[in-house]
């Protein structure tokens, strides 16, 4: 794990899932997932988008020609378990595809308009992954 984001799970988990900076009234998640080919346990912060109970994640990785690795890792161990705030929820990742993707991929552009240059720097479609409660 980064130095980075090492530091962004050590602030989120000290203050009730709040980080500042440049994350500050950004709302993260903590994905806990397994390494597709390594199998280790993983942790990332992730920004989140509500949907109706859903927890709504974007594989955007800034834009690059590839997605980022928890996404791959989510495809193989689609079972995995979130932090929100100060709660730990068990929930089951799947990629959104057609109109919900689109709805779901626009909505989260229109609060960070960095997706949207991301969308563009790139040739893929970028994933939005749905992590439902189970």
């Amino acid at each position: 794990m980064s130095d980075y984001n090492a530091q962004i799970i050590d602030e989120f988990r000290g203050n009730e899932g709040r980080v500042g900076d440049m994350w500050e009234g950004t709302p993260l998640v903590l994905l806990h997932h397994t390494g597709a080919k390594s199998g280790k346990h993983r942790v990332t912060p992730v920004a989140y988008l509500s949907d109706g109970g859903r927890y709504v994640v974007i594989a955007s990785n800034g834009g690059a020609p590839t997605s980022p690795d928890w996404y791959h890792n989510l495809k193989a161990h689609p079972n995995i378990t979130i932090e929100v705030g100060t709660a730990t929820i068990d929930v089951a990742a799947s990629e959104a595809t057609g109109e919900e993707r689109e709805r779901l991929f626009r909505t989260q552009a229109e609060r960070f308009p960095q997706l949207s240059e991301h969308e563009q720097k790139t040739e893929r479609l970028i994933p939005v992954i749905v992590l439902t409660p189970r």
